[in-house]
């Protein structure tokens, strides 16, 4: 009997680890060790009758612009709220002269004036005098020697006075940069490159060759920037090393400068870092710079980079942090700006990205992204035991129960979303409630009932709080006998059912097995309700599953391979043609919010071997896309790696900054174009996220272009939050 009770509670004891722990089994992969996460800090420079020209900053951190209108310096400015440029009285000796250059000698700030070349620094002992007064560009030797030019002269300065001057011919001087170890001044014309040796006094020409237009000296070679790329010279010999390199986000070059022994780009569009491993960083757009035509770039203070444009100014920082920090700021955005009534919203309305323009506003698929936002704090209650989180919990899903009480049917029948009365976007889908205070929204989709039946899944599972666990069910059964009781739709205020929600056999298998919705419309179904019948224990799920499966098919459907998914015949009629013309990238978000009851609620080891099989199967026809969320979430089906270091890429690439920014890439000359194919694959690799436009999961990653100015801002809630906390439930993610 003692034996029988002790095989009992053990029983008891592995079933309840089993219940809740399931993520146990699997050890920690990838630790949360830091990572440098980059943001931008922009000012702008609105003068149309001026032009900026460089961009220096001291050893003080002192950032100093020079404009054809005088010195400029920076003004307020902080991430996602820009500063400006204003013009510079801190120092009026200097700011008051006709200052034509500025420059950083031994990491202090140098000026050039009609007169001479001076500085600040030294007690302001330094004071060269030049016989140039048309004199713009110069650059500083060993021990205080400057090479000074109007473009057509160059002369040779020093503490001892002016040492030799010499005309270089009509052609325009670009650029003069210092070599240390050769002790040579490099030239830079727009017809060719020359050196001046100042212990020599002698000029030497390197190469003669149009288009060049930009110069750099590095440890190991002379870098040249041209209009299609740039090529390399050996210092010592003078000769070009190899061809020259255009694979690069745009080629057309009007800056190079090392940094921390990196080489930067500027572009008439954008800039540019080269890494170690062949491959560009690409800063672009109002994400990170004012304006894409680059002018200068220069170290700047705390180790970050600025990018001076043709509209401002563009300080790119880097900052060591870990996921969990990054998990932190994401979860104080999602509070502070993107939750209505209990919603994860959309900020819109933003003025170029000024997010204290903004308003929440509501959308069709507000019961989509709230269950996703939900679902990620009832992982981070899970892991961390956060009370916030279960707060957050019990708010969204308040917000997600009333979508069934506000609508006149409260028969099952959720709401797309629900807004005060004069406020909503005069959407024919919006109906009067019964509070006059408030509308609601019809024609509610699958999207969202998916969206809804995942999370009552996840809640009910990890949430030991029963109230809560309790209400999860009971809207999940409320809505799944809402679906069973009407044949497998969703029935609208109007008894007609919606145009989505549409899961009945006559209606899914008349749709040709080519059309990706067969496959999909019946994989969801199945794994609603297998939730259902998980939670509720009442057999009509578990018999309709059944039902569905062996008389209609519903599992040949949902094990139809990916590859087999297409366009629909040409005699197929014109709604198949219709959902068929691409892959629908919206139909993997919903496959994978299924695929959390398809396989963890499978009503018999036999039928989940099988899921394994076509959920896996999706997620090779996924992996390109390097989609972060998709890569964690096949960890449902077992203990593989499945790419989960390329969803740690996505959580560390994904921006800070998720304001729809108008994005370009399809100009890039670094990337390798595809034939145009179904699923929409555009390149063979697939581009950082922090250089595409912001998207939700129901996107394509490879579409290269989009997103408008600056109108509105994403919550990470859904995007960021939720592929994080799971990864952390799942352990992939270390603490």
């Amino acid at each position: 009997m003692k034996k029988l009770s002790l095989m009992l509670i053990l029983l008891s004891f592995g079933l309840i680890l089993q219940a809740q722990n399931l993520n146990l089994q699997k050890a920690k992969i990838y630790p949360d060790d830091p990572f440098i996460q980059d943001y931008s800090i922009k000012f702008s420079y609105d003068d149309p009758e001026s032009k900026l020209l460089n961009v220096v900053s001291d050893r003080n951190g002192y950032i100093q612009v020079l404009s054809t209108d005088g010195l400029l310096r920076t003004r307020a400015g902080q991430f996602l709220f820009p500063g400006e440029l204003v013009a510079d009285f801190q120092d009026r000796p200097t700011s008051e002269k006709n200052i034509k250059a500025i420059g950083i000698y031994e990491n202090n700030l140098l000026f050039l004036d009609d007169k001479a070349l001076f500085s600040n620094a030294w007690a302001g002992k330094l004071f060269l005098r030049h016989p140039l007064p048309k004199a713009k560009i110069f650059s500083g030797g060993k021990d205080f020697n400057f090479l000074v030019s109007d473009g057509q002269r160059i002369s040779l300065v020093n503490r001892d006075g002016t040492q030799w001057t010499e005309t270089l011919g009509l052609e325009r001087i670009i650029d003069i940069k210092y070599d240390i170890d050769e002790d040579l001044f490099w030239i830079l014309k727009n017809n060719g490159l020359y050196t001046f040796s100042p212990r020599k006094k002698e000029v030497v020409s390197v190469m003669d060759s149009d288009g060049m237009t930009c110069i750099e000296v590095t440890s190991d070679a002379i870098v040249v920037g041209t209009t299609e790329g740039f090529f390399e010279i050996n210092k010592k010999t003078g000769k070009q090393k190899g061809s020259v390199q255009n694979k690069m986000p745009w080629p057309d070059l009007t800056v190079v400068r090392e940094i921390d022994g990196e080489l930067w780009f500027g572009s008439t569009h954008g800039a540019m870092v080269l890494h170690e491993n062949g491959k560009y960083s690409y800063y672009a757009s109002k994400r990170w710079i004012p304006s894409d035509t680059v002018v200068d770039i220069a170290p700047g203070p705390d180790q970050s980079v600025l990018i001076l444009t043709s509209g401002g100014l563009g300080q790119i920082s880097f900052k060591e942090m870990t996921l969990a920090e990054k998990a932190d700021y994401f979860e104080k955005v999602t509070r502070e700006r993107h939750i209505r009534v209990g919603f994860n919203s959309i900020l819109a309305g933003l003025e170029d990205g000024d997010i204290t323009t903004g308003s929440l506003r509501n959308s069709d698929n507000d019961g989509l992204w709230t269950t996703m936002y939900l679902a990620s704090q009832a992982f981070r209650y899970h892991v961390t035991r956060s009370e916030e989180a279960l707060e957050n919990v019990r708010e969204s899903l308040e917000a997600v129960e009333r979508l069934y009480t506000i609508n006149p049917m409260k028969s099952g029948f959720p709401s797309r979303s629900y807004e005060r009365t004069g406020y909503n976007d005069h959407d024919k889908k919006w109906r009067p409630a019964e509070d006059p205070e408030w509308d609601w929204k019809s024609t509610t989709s699958s999207d969202e009932a998916i969206g809804h039946v995942f999370v009552f899944g996840v809640i009910a599972e990890l949430i030991d709080e029963s109230s809560i666990q309790n209400k999860a069910v009971e809207l999940l059964d409320l809505l799944m006998q809402h679906i069973v009781d009407n044949d497998y739709y969703l029935v609208d205020f109007d008894g007609k059912p919606t145009t989505w929600a549409r899961w009945n056999p006559e209606y899914v298998n008349r749709l040709p097995v080519e059309v990706g919705d067969r496959k999909l419309n019946s994989s969801n179904i199945i794994a609603m309700l297998q939730s259902a019948y998980h939670f509720t224990k009442k057999d009509i799920y578990k018999e309709k599953a059944f039902e569905l499966m062996e008389d209609h098919g519903y599992l040949e459907n949902l094990m139809r391979p990916i590859h087999e998914i297409g366009e629909a015949p040409e005699d197929a009629d014109d709604w198949s043609k219709m959902l068929s013309g691409s892959w629908n990238h919206s139909d993997d978000e919903m496959y994978y919010l299924g695929y959390w009851g398809l396989y963890r609620y499978a009503f018999n080891d036999e039928l989940k071997a099988q899921y394994k099989k076509a959920i896996l199967d999706h997620w090779e026809a996924e992996r390109p896309e390097k989609e972060g969320l998709w890569n964690i979430m096949t960890a449902i089906v077992g203990d593989d790696d499945y790419d989960f270091e390329e969803a740690m890429w996505y959580l560390r690439k994904y921006p800070l900054d998720l304001i729809t920014w108008k994005i370009q890439n399809s100009h890039r000359k670094d990337i390798e174009e595809l034939p145009e194919n179904f699923r929409g694959q555009t390149i063979k690799e697939v581009l950082p996220p922090d250089e595409l436009p912001i998207r939700k999961h129901n996107a394509n990653r490879f579409a290269l272009d989009g997103n408008h100015y600056g109108e509105r801002e994403y919550s990470p809630g859904d995007i960021w939050l939720l592929p994080y906390w799971i990864g952390r439930y799942f352990d992939i993610i270390g603490e």
